[in-house]
Order: C-alpha cells, then structure tokens, then sequence
C-alpha cells in the first residue's frame, strides 16, 4: 500500500508528463503515465498521436472549460480527487473545473471571492471528486419528494441535487448505456436505448447529444457546431484506455499475460455479450449461456513464483469464481427472485471489461443510508410512492430522476472497470477511497466471507485492469 505523500507525488509526477508533452500539442501513443498503481496507456486505435489540439480540449463555452477539464489521460479519462485537490492547490481554487454551476457543492449562498471560501464551496471534488448534477423530478413521477436533508444548502424539493463522479472518456465502444442513470440513452431526453440491432449508430447519436449537452451545461457555452461534436465523438472512440504496468508485477502482458490497452482494443463485444439474465429474456441476441469466466488475462500467472503475479492471478480467479448469494439487489431480485446465486460476473458480464453488456440499472445499494460505505457526507432526500404512500430514503435517486419510475430508485449502471487504479475514489458517489475500500465493501454487503489474503488479491487484480 502506497502512502498519501507517495500518491500525491505520483499525481504530480503523471501531471508534469502530461504537460510537458502538452506544450508539443499530443501525446505519443502509448505514453506510460503514472498512479498510485503502475503505469496506464491509451492506445490509439488510429495508431497515431493523441492530437491535444482539438474539440475536446477546447474552451467551447463561457467559463474557461473542456471536455478534458474533467477527462484527464493521467487519469484514466476521468478525475481523481487527489489529482483535483492537487489542482486546486496549484491555482488557487480557479481552475475552470471550479465554477459554480456544477463544481460547487451547492449553488447558493456560498462564498467563492476568498481561498477559504473556495476550499468549503469545492470540498466535495476535491475530496471525493464529485460534480453536482441538477435534475428536476420527471413530470409524471410516479412519487414525490418529501424532504431533502442537504449539508451543502441546495435543499430544493422540484430540481435535486446529487453528487456523482464524472465517467471515463475512453474504452467507450463497451458502453450499453451512456451516463450513470443512462439519461443520455433514454426517449425521455431525446436520446437512443443502445441495442444489438441499432449499435453502432445509437452510441455515437448518444455521445453526440452528450458532447453538447456537456458543452451548453457543464461549460456554459452556446452548442457545439456539428464538425466539432463529431470530432469530440471520433476522438472520444478511438481511445482504449488500461493499466499495463504494476509497479509490483512488471509489465501486464509479459509472461503469457494479456493486460493492457492493445489487447482490449481487439477485444470482441457487442450489445448482450455474455448477458447474465436468462435467455428468455433475450438480452444476448445469439442466446448463447452466460459464462462466469469474465477475464481471463492472467491465468498464465497462476502459481507464479512472483509474489505479485500470483496475487493477481488469484484475483482473477476470485473474481470469476467466487460465488455470491445476492439479495435486496434492485434490477435484479426484483425481477429473478429474493435470492440469486451469482458470481462478479452477474452483474459485470462483459468479457474482459467488465461493466454489464445490457443496459440493466441496479441498485447494490452503494447510495443507501444503511451502506456498508461512509455516505454521511452525501444529501439525504426522502421520497413518497403516490399511490401506496411507502416511503425511502436515499442519497441518490439514480434512474428514477429520468424514468420517474419507483422500481427505479436508486439504480445506477455499472462503469467499465479497465482503468481503475488512476481514478479513485470509486462507486458513483466516491464512497470508497481505494480498491481495497470496494472489495471490503462488497464482503460486507454480500456477507461473503473473505478472507484479509482473498481481499488483498481481489484488490491487486482490480488494480491491473
């Protein structure tokens, strides 16, 4: 385990390689850019230089922002808190990341003329790397919102504030759904369902529509020109993003091992992939039998006599294998029964990626108020079913501010897990500070029983990815 001080340096570190070769305008395919963990790298899959020049990195609004304020490659295309804070210490709080209408853990009455006032009003990006999405309650919704219990002040009962981690801007050609709650591949906001019959097209006109719905939001600015979101989606899907080396392990694709970026760019999917519901339900269009093998990039690796290459070939093994018997799982008890016995792969199907190969929202309850995770820092927001009176709390309504549906409470996709050791904190709220905070999330939550060398295994496989 890596300490704070040795983290933030290896964040300094990848921000100063990145800059360097920002100057020269790209960034060579295949530069290794330093986490906590080992090196990441982005393939191209245009097998050319990441060109820094264009839509994506251009200030296309009113105050200062771009796609890649928020969409770091030292960060696996996304932000980590520790990079953030970092940030905010080196301007001052006046990076564009920090404006108001997002970056601020509330809208109103705060103070952002001081440092000291800037370091309250940003506190929950640099913390937990949380931006606060604004959703007014669907006309329609099938409950209404009692209260909210707001920390930060924002406790408006029509238009909720929530607080989510921006997601990765690469490995997007896996996506099923784009956004946590899916509103960018939803009919309710203009948007396609991403199905087998309709992909690829229905991914890019969905990352098309959040290519401006970024830029005349989160960047304040009038939409993007045609030629600009166009350029912003074929950048955005040319990358493939993963960890390729360990700093325990070596290099993730030596030894008959098949990590890194490369070997995910040829990676095989398509909508339904390995879906792990029934075949009646015809979520796999070749009705082929889900297979709980989901990663297998370093079974070569097994009893290795490298201490770290066992580890990890141990986690994956766990990962594949480990049964897990799940209930109080929104998505899915809800629909297979108050008890089903799964595996990782249940709801992280897809082969060697890992996020769910259908759009299937579920609430594992990472959000909830009795989760196993720190949310205290979160809002609490209660709401009404209108037509049986039952009430819940959350923290997160999640689908439900898009569906206005009561089953829909509280679900949330799952994100691609390639890339993960450069962007803590993790679930969509920033509730687990590290990997190993995830893998005690889930034994305690799923009463499963590991033990402290199974966790640390899981853990060290999920940082290889």
């Amino acid at each position: 385990m890596r300490s704070r001080v040795e983290m933030c340096l290896v964040t300094i570190a990848a921000s100063t390689a990145l800059m360097q070769h920002a100057a020269a305008q790209s960034l060579p395919n295949l530069l290794p850019l330093p986490n906590p963990s080992g090196f990441l790298e982005t393939y191209n899959t245009n097998n050319q230089p990441l060109d820094l020049t264009g839509p994506f990195f251009q200030s296309l609004g009113t105050n200062g922002r771009s796609c890649s304020s928020c969409h770091l490659p030292t960060e696996g295309w996304t932000v980590s808190a520790a990079e953030v804070a970092l940030r905010f210490l080196f301007t001052q709080g006046l990076d564009p990341i920090f404006r108001t209408v997002d970056g601020s853990n509330c809208d109103h009455n705060i103070d952002t003329s001081t440092l000291e006032g800037r370091a309250s009003a940003y506190s929950l990006l640099t913390s937990r790397g949380l931006i606060r999405i604004a959703l007014a309650v669907p006309a329609g919704a099938e409950f209404t919102v009692v209260s909210v219990n707001n920390p930060y002040g924002c406790n408006e009962t029509t238009t909720l504030s929530m607080y989510r981690r921006p997601l990765p801007a690469t490995n997007l050609r896996f996506l099923s759904t784009v956004m946590l709650d899916g509103r960018e591949s939803s009919p309710q906001t203009g948007t396609e369902k991403i199905t087998y019959q309709t992909n690829p097209g229905d991914l890019i006109f969905d990352l098309g529509h959040q290519a401006t719905d970024a830029t005349t939001t989160h960047a304040q600015g009038a939409p993007p020109t045609a030629q600009q979101v166009e350029e912003i989606v074929n950048f955005e899907t040319s990358l493939s993003t993963a960890q390729a080396i360990d700093f325990q392990a070596g290099a993730l694709s030596a030894g008959g091992a098949s990590g890194g970026p490369i070997t995910l760019a040829a990676q095989p999917f398509f909508v339904g992939i390995n879906d792990s519901f029934p075949s009646s339900f015809g979520f796999n269009p070749t009705g082929q039998a889900f297979n709980a093998m989901i990663f297998n990039l370093y079974a070569a690796w097994a009893g290795s006599s490298q201490a770290a290459k066992a580890s990890i070939a141990r986690g994956e093994a766990l990962f594949n294998s480990l049964s897990i018997t799940i209930t109080g799982v929104a998505g899915i008890n809800d629909v297979l029964g108050p008890s089903v016995t799964g595996t990782c792969g249940t709801c992280h199907d897809s082969p060697n990626v890992g996020n769910h190969s259908y759009p299937a929202p579920l609430n594992i309850g990472v959000g909830d108020l009795n989760s196993p995770l720190d949310v205290s820092y979160l809002p609490v927001i209660t709401l009404m079913n209108n037509t049986t009176g039952e009430v819940v709390s959350t923290t997160d309504p999640g689908r439900a501010m898009v569906t206005g549906l009561w089953a829909d409470i509280g679900k949330v996709k799952g994100p691609i897990l390639r890339g993960l050791a450069a962007r803590a904190p993790y679930f969509h709220n920033g509730s687990a500070q590290t990997l190993a905070e995830v893998v005690t999330f889930y034994n305690k939550r799923f009463n499963l029983n590991l033990s402290g060398q199974q966790q640390a295994d899981l853990a060290a496989f999920l940082a290889t990815l």
